[in-house]
């Protein structure tokens, strides 16, 4: 019997379609999540992924980096700004990762 309980997934081991990556098919964002923490989720990757942390960057390189996973590249910057997690002057001149 023990050899067989060993064989058995621990019923806490989080279902991998709950994570990040099952919104992406072939490396590209299949849609961008309604749900804010859902969201959250995905932003949070996207600017671990995307953007380094102690370097800032142009809107077209904002926009480039961000056209590699899904075409609404203007959406997913705002989110980004909205959220923190990328941040920029008043004349948005340069972008830095925020938080």
């Amino acid at each position: 019997m023990p050899a067989e309980q060993e064989t058995l997934a621990p019923l806490s081991t989080p279902s991998r379609a709950h994570g990040v990556e099952a919104l992406f098919s072939h490396g590209r964002l299949v849609a961008i999540p309604r749900k804010e923490a859902r969201r959250e989720q995905l932003l949070v990757h996207l600017a671990g992924t995307l953007f380094e942390r102690e370097r800032s960057y142009t809107e077209r390189e904002v926009n480039e980096a961000l056209l590699t996973v899904h075409e609404d590249c203007s959406a997913l910057r705002r989110y980004l700004v909205v959220a923190g997690l990328l941040v920029r002057p008043r004349d948005g001149s340069s972008y830095r990762r925020g938080r």
